[in-house]
Formats: C-alpha cells, structure tokens, sequence
C-alpha cells in the first residue's frame, strides 16, 4: 500500500545509533576549529589556546560524569573506547587474572574484545535483565580479572541492575566496566563501576569521540603502543574541536534530558501499546518499566524485517533492525537470542528531541499496513 495521509517530511528515528548534531555542538564545533586547531602540547600562543580548550573540555566531561579530570580520556570512537576499557584493565590485572565476565547482551565491541582470550557470559531473562545471582556466581570464581556490564540494552532499551552488579564485584574485588553509551546524556548511571566508556554521536555530538573513564586505584596498561608524549588515552592527537563541540552538547543535553525523558517516554509507551493492538502477531519486547525513555523493539512474525525496514523507509521513517537480514553478520541479533524472544522481523525505533508527536503518530498510521502488505507477499 502507498501512505496517502500526511506527506511531511522524512523522520528520522533511528537515535539509538546517532543523535543529529545538537545546536550547541554546530556552534562549539565552529568556535572550536578557530581557536582549536594547534597542538595543545606547544607552548606559542595557538598551542595554549588549544590547551585551554582541551582542559575545559576534560573539565566538563568529569563534572557530567561525576569523577577526576584525570580520570578522563579521549578516544576516536564509543568502540576505541569500548574496546581500550576492556582490554587495558585485562592487562593491568593480568596478575590477577586473565578472565572477562560480561552479560550476553553487551555490544558486539565489548564482545569482540572478550573473544581475544577467556570470558565467562552471563545471561538475561526474557526482558533482557541481568541474572543476578549467575553473575554473583561468575565474579565471585577464581581468575576473574574484570567484569563488563551495558548500562542499558542498546537494542531493547533494557536498563540494567548496574548498582547491584557492582555490589556483587566490590565483593569480588573485580572491577567493573560499564559501557554507558546509551545512557550517558539521558540517564544517570548508578554508581560503583570502576571504568566507563561513552560516545558522544549517541547525545548529539559530532561523531569520532569516544570518552573513556578510568578511576583512580584501577590498575590499566594500554592495549595500543603509545607515542613519544605517554598520555593516559588514543595514540596521537585527538580531534580537539570535535572533543569541545561533545562537551559542550553534553552539557546541553544533560540540562534538557529531565523534560526531554518525560517527553520521549510517553510516546513511547504510545508506540509500545499502539504496536501490540494494530499489528497481529507482533511481540514488543525489553521491560516495559526499566527501560530507556527513547528506545522501543518489537519484532514481527512472518516477516522479512529487511523487507520492513525498506518500506518503511519508501515511507518516510529511518529505523533500524537486530536481525540478521539487516547486519553485516548470518545470524539474529544475539541479544533477542540471550533474552529468548522472537529475533526475526524485528524493528528498533528510537526518538530524539527533534521527534514530534506527529512523526510517531505518522509512523503508527503506516505501520500496520506496510506489515500486512508484506505478509501477503510471503503468502502469510
């Protein structure tokens, strides 16, 4: 069927994977590649303007997250950052142990990082949350050297028990990493992690930063050779204007996330409970409760979720998919595979500031008709 209702213009839900660029982050990102292009390590005038950029930056980062600023460093992505956490607390505790403890639903990053050497998974009941006492079991087990823990499913929306695991890892003397980057400008993350990474395209700022913590007391080596400076961070120069323009719209999101929560939450709840009544055979999945303001999965039976994704796209929407069809692997998204549910003809939509009421309402409208159309093509 073709939409013949409302012909506004192309909506974009797809957040859960980048944000569109903040306002703030447009100026900063402009005020930044004029004063910010030198090498902050110089000691001439550009140089120590750049400095003071690159301090101020580190600055806001640490007031946003709570810890040091040198606790803070910078990365060329949320993956490098991922990755760099994972691998740097496996080495600086190799005399500890040489075992990763992660969730099954961590990001494919983290996962790939674990699959350089031993890791123990830990799963997740049906709304994706954390078993708790398994990982109470896994951390607690001889040679555990680290444990990793997403903040929030960033294919379901999941939050997960952050404070309870690490409870369970202070006990174990094992540190935690939290990979916060879906959660990092929308919501608080618990307390109690020892290492935390970010990425700023997720909030609204530029692409290429990725932002890694690393707290006092944690003993890290860096995976990656370093250069003739030792920095506590990537290889080489950062991208100091875009490292400026993701502080400063952290700032600004962090400032709007209380309304922007409400606001987002509520149309979701209108997407979770307008899916399940319009659409036969559907399944939403993820807690309906403990979960992340703007991110809502639900998966179709009978349907080739490529297939939806394209014609939903035909019409206007911009949403993504876990399922196989839609990723660079052969197999389901591994995460609906951990909690259980249906992993195919599956569909993630995920709303920003600049989602309007009218574009969900739109989206709700073509929905039922695009899956009916492509069931009877599969003869369903």
């Amino acid at each position: 069927m073709e939409y013949t209702g409302d012909l506004a213009g192309p909506a974009y839900l797809d957040a859960a994977t980048a944000v569109p660029l903040h306002p703030v982050a447009r100026e900063a990102l402009l005020a930044a590649l004029t004063d910010g292009w030198a090498d902050p390590a110089r000691l001439y005038a550009a140089g120590r303007r750049a400095q003071q950029l690159s301090d101020a930056a580190r600055a806001a980062f640490a007031e946003a997250l709570g810890v040091r600023v040198d606790e803070v460093s910078f990365w060329p992505s949320g993956t490098a950052a991922a990755q760099a956490a994972v691998l740097g607390a496996l080495a600086g505790r190799a005399r500890q142990g040489d075992t990763l403890v992660h969730s099954a639903i961590e990001h494919s990053a983290v996962l790939h990082a674990a699959a350089r050497g031993k890791a123990v998974e830990v799963g997740v009941d049906r709304l994706g949350r954390l078993d708790l006492d398994a990982w109470d079991a896994a951390v607690s087990a001889p040679g555990v050297a680290v444990a990793s823990l997403i903040s929030a499913s960033h294919e379901v929306g999941t939050v997960q028990p952050v404070a309870a695991a690490a409870a369970y890892c202070d006990e174990a003397g094992v540190p935690l990493f939290v990979d916060a980057a879906q959660s990092v400008g929308r919501v608080d993350v618990p307390p109690g992690w020892s290492l935390l990474s970010a990425s700023a395209h997720k909030w609204g700022g530029p692409p290429g930063v990725g932002v890694l913590v690393v707290r006092k007391g944690v003993r890290w080596i860096s995976p990656y050779p370093q250069d003739d400076l030792y920095r506590p961070g990537t290889p080489g120069s950062a991208d100091l204007p875009a490292v400026v323009a993701a502080a400063a719209s952290l700032r600004a999101v962090r400032q709007e996330a209380a309304t922007e929560a409400v606001r987002l939450s509520a149309l979701v709840e209108r997407i979770r409970a307008r899916v399940a009544a319009t659409v036969p055979d559907v399944e939403v999945v993820g807690d309906p409760e403990q979960r992340l303001p703007h991110l809502v999965t639900f998966s179709c039976l009978y349907v080739d979720g490529e297939a939806l994704l394209h014609a939903l796209d035909r019409a206007g929407f911009a949403v993504s998919s876990g399922s196989s069809c839609t990723a660079s692997t052969l197999r389901p998204s591994h995460v609906l595979e951990a909690m259980g549910v249906l992993s195919h003809g599956n569909v993630r939509v995920s709303l920003h500031s600049g989602t309007t009421e009218a574009d969900v309402e739109r989206f709700l409208a073509v929905l039922p008709g695009l899956v009916g159309d492509i069931r009877r093509e599969a003869g369903m």
